[in-house]
């Protein structure tokens, strides 16, 4: 199979999500060695999950498939450049390489015209822009407390074997 034939499953999926109640029309697969190892599509209002992104979606469907949190050697396909959240997670998990669809430039000049209430609030070249800063640099307000207390318990569990 080439790009375009996952790219266009991605987009399949995508369109699926939009036919499904709570459902956003964005589509995702992961593959490995040329064959689809995940697949998934964007469910934050039916599972009032603000990180279940089709790309998020189709990770987590790979890693349980693959029983591992590492994805090295795979590729994401999307129909819909990714957001920040999901840059994040595929450098997280080790994906090598992205082939996407909409650029986000594409999905933010079509989505202008759903209404409001249709549509999540939020500013994703905003995202993008702040989601490298350090806590407390971006928009989030940000203090630090009991740090003592909480590194304790991460040495006790470095410390642990297994």
């Amino acid at each position: 199979m080439t790009d375009e034939d996952f790219l266009r499953r991605a987009i399949a999926l995508s369109a699926e999500a939009a036919a499904t109640p709570g459902c956003e029309p964005f589509g995702a697969v992961v593959v490995r060695d040329g064959v689809i190892v995940g697949e998934g599509f964007n469910r934050s209002r039916a599972k009032a999950d603000p990180t279940s992104h089709g790309e998020t979606e189709a990770m987590r469907d790979a890693c349980a498939r693959l029983g591992t949190l590492e994805l090295a050697g795979c590729t994401v396909f999307t129909s819909c450049e990714p957001c920040a959240l999901c840059v994040a997670a595929m450098q997280i998990t080790g994906i090598g390489r992205v082939v996407y669809a909409a650029a986000l430039a594409d999905s933010a000049r079509v989505l202008a015209a759903v209404p409001a209430d249709r549509r999540r609030k939020g500013d994703v070249a905003a995202l993008r822009r702040e989601a490298g800063l350090p806590i407390g640099q971006g928009r989030i307000p940000a203090r630090q407390a009991l740090v003592a207390e909480a590194v304790t318990v991460l040495e006790g569990w470095a410390k642990a074997p297994g």
